[in-house]
């Protein structure tokens, strides 16, 4: 009897601490969270670029896999007829900061306004854990705003 019930408390002991773990740092999955609005960094002077920031930027999500992370943002710019869409990146700073400018280039031809959802522009980006690794907190800037994830 004795051993079962140091068997029960052992066991107990380890769930409570996997459910620890799952909410720390510790546990990759945690690593970038949601994104919220930040101010945007300035530019640095990087390769030149004809496309225009995106006009604003929606949203940021990070989604782990083994390897790195795949970095996905939504943009809107003004009207239709955007395209060739990227996202830039600049280089890791000092404070552990990617900063990656959401490019876009403009409409050949005048475009219509319709609704958002009609407007809106979703780019990828995939990095490697090497990439990531002095990486603290990602950013996505346009034109009129910027979205941030942290680890």
């Amino acid at each position: 009897m004795r051993l079962f019930r140091s068997a029960v408390l052992v066991s107990l002991i380890a769930l409570t601490a996997c459910a620890n773990v799952g909410k720390s740092k510790l546990n990759p999955f945690n690593w970038f969270g949601g994104s919220k609005e930040v101010m945007a960094i300035p530019l640095a002077d990087a390769a030149p670029d004809d496309r225009l920031l995106i006009e604003t930027v929606l949203d940021l999500k990070i989604d782990k896999f083994p390897g790195g992370a795949i970095v996905r943002a939504t943009g809107l710019p003004p009207t239709q007829g955007y395209w060739d869409a990227e996202l830039v990146a600049q280089p890791v700073d000092d404070k552990g900061r990617l900063v990656l400018d959401f490019r876009i280039f403009p409409p050949i031809s005048a475009a219509g306004v319709v609704n958002q959802q009609s407007r809106e522009v979703l780019v990828g980006l995939r990095l490697s854990n090497i990439k990531l690794q002095d990486v603290r907190q990602i950013i996505v800037q346009g034109a009129k705003n910027a979205r941030s994830s942290s680890r």
